[in-house]
């Protein structure tokens, strides 16, 4: 492939690791990790609400990875309420996964920027032939696609298995009690799928720029010299 094509390639894929790496940041930040509604149950059975009775009852929640904003409706109207992680919530949700999940989007930002650091090198320089060449480059294209598969699945786990939902909207209810009414992941969790996906989509890149993936079996020179022979 000539130089120019493979400078063009490593200029993408630079800049979509540093897209990447700043979406992660901002992902990190917000509190639009996971969206939901939950119900006063406690409330509904009190007065046997059914049908359209029960969105008298029913409070929104959303949150991110260190807080969130809840909305506790039990009849009566609408009372919002903060609250946040660390450390009021703590001792009810699986802190070892969460922390977890915090410590990867860490590193899926590191090595983003990392990488965006090594794809412009290897665009404007001369890199040498081990982690600063396309070794490296798939290095950390392979790292931060794992961390970002880690960070959803070990999240996912943490709202869907552990129902981290009930447990922040019943955190220190003493009368009512709430479940989970309905809940999806929103635009920052999506935003780490994506980022995942450009990591793997450069690792291809890095593979259409010419360079064989790490570790593939390498042809057999005596077969290519044995047939070379064979034409003159």
């Amino acid at each position: 492939m000539p130089a120019q094509q493979k400078k063009l390639i490593f200029c993408t894929a630079g800049v979509l690791s540093l897209a990447c790496a700043l979406g992660t940041a901002a992902a990190v930040g917000t509190q639009l990790w996971v969206r939901g509604s939950i119900l006063c149950s406690t409330g509904a059975l009190l007065v046997n609400a059914s049908g359209p009775e029960l969105h008298k009852f029913l409070g929104h929640i959303q949150y991110g990875l260190f807080g969130g904003q809840r909305v506790r409706q039990c009849g009566l109207g609408g009372r919002p309420l903060q609250f946040s992680f660390f450390p009021d919530l703590l001792r009810i949700i699986p802190a070892s996964i969460h922390v977890s999940v915090i410590l990867f989007c860490t590193v899926l930002i590191v090595f983003a920027l990392v990488g965006a650091g090594f794809f412009m090198f290897n665009a404007f320089g001369s890199p040498y032939e081990t982690l600063h060449g396309p070794l490296g480059l798939y290095l950390w294209s392979f790292i931060s696609c794992s961390c970002g598969c880690l960070i959803m699945i070990l999240f996912s786990s943490e709202v869907k298995i552990h129902h981290l939902s009930e447990k922040i909207a019943n955190f220190k209810e003493g009368t009512f009690t709430f479940k989970t009414h309905s809940e999806q992941f929103a635009n920052s969790f999506w935003t780490i799928l994506v980022c995942s996906l450009v990591h793997f989509l450069n690792a291809l890149l890095i593979r259409f720029a010419g360079f064989e993936f790490p570790f593939s079996k390498p042809k057999d020179s005596g077969t290519v010299t044995g047939a070379v022979d064979l034409m003159y």
